[in-house]
């Protein structure tokens, strides 16, 4: 029995759900003004749900804390970029409300109230939940008054000889100014008092951020060694005294700023892209600040201090209890305890590709038959990986072409470009430099493929280019044959373990011609906005998707059985919002899955009662697009969300998927996710997320991890 085949007999529902009779055109109902959800709430709901995870006690204990860490790294780029982008709008006065109608002003006061919330429930878990469970398996984060004298000793002799050297004392006096505090640093706010005149003083001192954030300290717990981390900053408060000498130490707080992290570039003004972007990244780090968060325990003295010299607004702080960043769990991940981790899964290499130590030729397996591959479940070095491998070493190759969004930092796809272009190949690579926060590293990539040769574009002007694709010219006999990779996921070796992605490696005559055309159009000057297999953004992809969306209206009125089926990592455009809305008010039903955001109100009558919407958070992150029109008997996938960001200001690509082995490899993701007892959560029509199953509709009933379930089905021999 194939995969696909055990998946359909084990989680395909016995019965879709009842669509009601569908509406004539005439009598669709008006869609209401309060229709959509407010995406900035939306976006703080999604890092709540990851927080569920730190909270769930049935997860392996460092997995929790590894959530922990996910939950404050998300919340950081969510004040450096929309948060940022809101105190903009507000403080230029610009009136432009939310899509649910509010200001800037009002979405600003409502994401202060319920970050300090979910920062209150993110310090508690850790504190309340987490780390005593830590400290019982010998992980402990521990404080100075914990270590004995001989533990002090040694780490003030690593005090003086490591940490003291590297350190800046900064005065605050008529003649210091106060220091400039750089984005998501960690501070020290010291109050110190001169014994001679009994004045007190403000300091700053800055927790070094090149070196880990925790010191491991050496010790044994009845003969077991256990693994202890002191925070950097506790090291160096219980050293002040070195560092103000004749000066007695009144106070010391945790403090740590976020700033503005978004900027723009004037690709018109600006002739030279790369020096232009290099320069609005130095000054990233001078944005105005956006938040302040400071230890629960600061003293209203001090506070006050630093609201008024950072020029922050008291509505922008977040108190928090403990640890400030715990971004640093991920050091504490590293702790070699695979007992407390997830068991490790071996990714499978695709039937056509044959087995990891035995590979078939790429290009003989595609001229085969299409072949759909889905990470992490799939592996990436063997499948995607490889094709641009034996591309680049194959000497009937003539040309590669390429997209390069996010890669990581020792990325066999640049080496493989690079050897290709020594190789004599005429290989292009479209390095989008402006991805946010993998600018510098984008940058470095993009200098190392021009000093190897390869031809590196930046993209068109006003536009990001986030499409995932790859386009192999080979030469077989007296043709040229076209072999192409179009994706959803980075070309990222390691992300491919943690993100589920699908990509589509194919043959197929008519996909390598859209893919030439669209090169063309990215690296040269043509301005081909129709393709023959794919939906191109910014003109194709919307109205690709609502074409389609009502094209399954119109075959549900002809009594053609019809349903749509979406994943996605946001669904926040009005436009494709309406037209659910009026796919549902026809009787449709719709099936979403979304990982984040959602502007969707789901289960109002009248309008979406047709609409399911749910979020399956879990070991991988959920980041696949795939659309399933059951009328049209359709599946696309790529790059696009629906938001305008991708659908107005980025190059994404659609591709359908036609191969009917493949399109069933797709509805098995979508039967298992859409699974009736899968773990979910599931969005209400009042915007909030209800954990479905929840106890007491699981009593007696087997409950579904979707990512457990897909990796036994891809793998059964593991465990």
């Amino acid at each position: 029995m194939s995969d696909i085949e055990t998946v359909k007999q084990q989680v395909l529902p016995t019965a879709l759900p009842a669509a009601t009779p569908p509406a004539e055109d005439g009598h669709a109902q008006r869609l209401p003004r309060d229709r959509y959800l407010n995406r900035e709430l939306s976006w703080l709901d999604f890092n709540t749900r990851v927080l569920a995870l730190a909270e769930d006690a049935s997860l392996p204990l460092l997995e929790r804390a590894k959530f922990l860490a996910i939950f404050a790294s998300n919340l950081d780029e969510f004040y450096m970029v929309r948060v940022a982008g809101l105190k903009r709008r507000a403080e230029t006065g610009l009136s432009v409300r939310s899509a649910d109608g509010r200001s800037p002003t009002e979405q600003l006061e409502l994401i202060a109230a319920r970050a300090q919330e979910i920062a209150d429930r993110h310090a508690r878990v850790f504190l309340d939940s987490v780390l005593p469970a830590l400290t019982a398996e010998g992980i402990a984060v521990i404080v100075w008054s914990d270590l004995d004298n001989d533990e002090r000793q040694r780490l003030s002799g690593y005090f003086q000889d490591q940490v003291f050297p590297v350190l800046t004392p900064l005065a605050v006096d008529p003649a210091h100014p106060f220091p400039y505090i750089s984005g998501l640093s960690l501070n020290l706010a010291v109050t110190v008092r001169d014994a001679s005149t009994g004045g007190e003083h403000f300091a700053r001192v800055k927790v070094p951020d090149n070196v880990d954030r925790f010191v491991r300290v050496r010790r044994t717990d009845s003969g077991s060694p256990v693994a202890a981390f002191l925070p950097m900053e506790e090291l160096i408060a219980a050293h002040l005294d070195l560092l103000f000498p004749g000066m007695k130490v009144v106070e010391h707080h945790s403090f740590r700023i976020t700033r503005n992290a978004d900027f723009e570039v004037d690709e018109d003004r600006d002739e030279d892209l790369l020096q232009a972007l290099e320069r609005e990244l130095a000054r990233r780090r001078f944005g105005s600040p956006v938040r302040l968060e400071v230890s629960d325990d600061m003293t209203e003295h001090m506070l006050d201090l630093l609201l008024r010299e950072l020029e922050v607004d008291p509505g922008d702080v977040i108190q928090v209890p403990g640890l400030l960043d715990l971004s640093c769990l991920w050091q504490v991940y590293g702790v070699d305890r695979p007992n407390l981790k997830d068991a490790p899964y071996v990714p499978a290499t695709p039937p056509a590709f044959g087995e990891r130590e035995t590979p078939r030729n790429v290009f003989q397996a595609l001229r085969e038959g299409d072949v759909l591959v889905h990470h992490p479940y799939d592996s990436f070095s063997t499948s995607v990986q490889r094709f641009i491998e034996q591309a680049a070493a194959d000497p009937q190759v003539l040309a590669i072409k390429q997209t390069l969004y996010r890669t990581s930092g020792d990325s066999p796809i640049v080496n493989a470009l690079i050897d290709a272009a020594e190789a004599g190949k005429q290989v292009v690579a479209l390095v989008e430099i402006k991805a946010r926060f993998d600018e510098q590293a984008n940058i470095k990539w993009a200098r190392a493929l021009e000093q190897a040769g390869v031809h590196v574009v930046y993209g068109l002007i006003g536009l990001k280019t986030h499409c995932k694709t790859c386009l192999v010219v080979r030469r077989e006999g007296s043709t040229i044959r076209r072999y192409c990779h179009i994706g959803t996921g980075n070309y990222n070796p390691k992300t491919a373990r943690l993100y589920e992605d699908v990509g589509l490696l194919t043959a197929a005559p008519e996909i390598g011609a859209d893919l030439t055309d669209l090169f063309n159009s990215l690296t040269g000057y043509s301005r081909k906005a129709n393709y023959r297999n794919l939906l191109v953004a910014p003109q194709g992809v919307r109205a690709g998707i609502i074409e389609r969306i009502q094209r399954e209206i119109e075959l549900a009125r002809q009594g053609v059985p019809a349903r749509i089926r979406i994943k996605a990592n946001a669904i926040v455009d009005e436009q494709v919002i309406d037209a659910l809305y009026r796919a549902s008010q026809a009787g449709i039903p719709v099936q979403i899955v979304v990982r984040g955001i959602c502007g969707l109100r789901p289960g109002v009558e009248g309008m979406s009662e047709n609409i399911e919407v749910r979020s399956i958070l879990g070991r991988f992150l959920e980041h696949s697009r795939i659309l399933h029109f059951q009328a049209q008997d359709q599946y696309w996938i790529g790059s696009a969300d629906m938001m305008h960001r991708n659908l107005d200001r980025r190059v994404e690509v659609m591709a359908q998927v036609k191969d009917p082995k493949l399109c069933e490899q797709l509805g098995s993701v979508f039967d298992s996710a859409l699974y009736p007892t899968t773990r979910c959560w599931v969005l209400q029509a009042d915007g909030s997320w209800h954990a479905s199953p929840d106890g007491a509709d699981s009593n007696g009933v087997e409950v579904r991890d979707h990512q457990q379930f897909m990796m036994r089905v891809r793998r059964p021999d593991q465990p």
